[in-house]
């Protein structure tokens, strides 16, 4: 699936399912506390707990600040893309070789949760980006977090 490579995902104000509002402000907040508290970068696979598995809080990747700032309100991006993939798996990226769904990486992929976001309905094609949007790019894969 290609199209994930310059797409602004937006995440809405209400969650589907059962979860309460959703503030984007606050997912700012949450993904800024995180400064000087993560402080290694390290994409290792590791085998998480699950559902809310994250790896120690001292490092990660850029996936695992927005996991864990989506966390914060109640969102686990961990259980969701893992649902979503052990249902529908043939439509993400096969870009690592995997025959099934892996609950201990999936969400910390880009492709992953572009894929995700995208069959969600969370893209903003217009390019008005807004305060909380999740941003991603094909550059070597980045995710980013829009701020103001």
């Amino acid at each position: 699936m290609k199209g994930w490579r310059l797409i602004l995902l937006a995440v809405c104000m209400v969650w589907n399912m059962s979860v309460a509002a959703f503030s984007s402000q606050q997912l700012v907040t949450d993904a800024k506390k995180q400064i000087g508290v993560t402080k290694y970068y390290d994409p290792a696979y590791t085998r998480l707990s699950y559902p809310m598995g994250d790896v120690p809080l001292i490092k990660g990747v850029c996936t695992d600040v927005v996991v864990r700032s989506l966390r914060q309100q109640g969102i686990d991006l961990q259980q969701k893309i893992h649902e979503d993939m052990r249902k529908h798996f043939k439509v993400y990226p096969n870009k690592w070789g995997l025959k099934a769904p892996d609950k201990n990486i999936d969400h910390r992929r880009v492709p992953n949760i572009a894929t995700y976001f995208q069959r969600q309905g969370y893209q903003v094609t217009d390019q008005n980006y807004r305060i909380g949007d999740i941003v991603t790019w094909d550059l070597g894969q980045g995710l980013g977090l829009v701020e103001n």
